[in-house]
């Protein structure tokens, strides 16, 4: 199958203007699979949890989810695209899954970043999903869950062939780190950054972009710079299956779970 990520800068709070500009990106990329970046419509940096609960939709119905899910239809793809989610009185950073019959799933941000913890609920629910969209089994995580590597791990053991990964990268390390979650994983991953900077909290951020595909062997696919643009890779999503990374060593069955029991503990 052939997948894409889109990568550009957002402008805080112009919503259409971003939803158009990473639309028109990924209409020059002939795909079956698009992830968008994190927050990708509204920008990063909302300076409290009103203005974030603002600009928050409900999934379904809400302006961008509605929007993306008739491009779907229209393209015949998927798409995995990072938004503020309103549900009730909780206010989420989501990714939403979308294909051509409309919304497939939503994963709520586990691992919130700095200020994101004044902003954003923490599901309270298992919300790892995998999902099946028939080219490949996929799963969803969100920019800062590379550093915790349960996350792709419990993906991978659900049967996630592609780990989708909306992100707002600062740091400078996940883009090697995720070549460990892959390796680890034997897995796919995408991972969609953000380019430019914000500066509404006082602070500057600079968001760093190379947003990249991995394969199950940690090999880099395509890796981009901080060039606005949308880039698509033929795959394989069955290469995943083979957990193997000796003729002897299979990284699922080698497991000694028993021995692990300390993961199991708070701290």
């Amino acid at each position: 199958m052939r997948v894409a990520f889109v990568q550009f800068p957002p402008a805080f709070g112009r919503t259409a203007e971003n939803l158009a500009q990473a639309i028109g990106l990924a209409e020059g990329v002939e795909a079956e699979l698009y992830v968008f970046p994190e927050l990708f419509a509204s920008g990063y940096q909302f300076r409290d949890r009103e203005e974030a609960r603002a600009i928050a939709e409900p999934v379904p119905g809400g302006f961008v989810a509605e929007e993306l899910a008739s491009w779907c239809r229209r393209r015949g793809a998927f798409v995995c695209a990072g938004l503020a989610e309103a549900d009730g009185e909780a206010v989420y950073n989501s990714a939403v899954l979308l294909g051509p019959a409309g919304l497939r799933g939503v994963y709520r941000k586990v691992h919130l970043f700095r200020h994101e913890k004044e902003l954003f609920d923490v599901p309270v629910e298992d919300h790892f999903e995998v999902y099946d969209i028939g080219h490949a089994r996929v799963g969803m995580m969100i920019c800062f869950d590379w550093i915790f590597p349960e996350v792709a791990r419990i993906l991978a053991l659900r049967g996630a062939q592609i780990i989708l990964h909306p992100a707002n990268l600062v740091l400078p390390h996940c883009p090697e780190a995720m070549i460990t979650r892959c390796l680890e994983n034997r897995v796919f991953a995408v991972t969609a950054n953000r380019v430019g900077t914000e500066d509404r909290w006082g602070e500057e951020m600079t968001f760093i972009g190379e947003s990249q595909i991995v394969n199950p062997q940690g090999e880099v696919l395509m890796r981009l710079e901080d060039d606005e643009a949308a880039v698509g890779i033929d795959l394989n999503p069955a290469e995943a299956d083979d957990k193997r990374a000796t003729p002897e060593n299979d990284l699922f069955a080698d497991r000694l779970v028993q021995l692990y029991t300390e993961l199991l503990r708070p701290r």
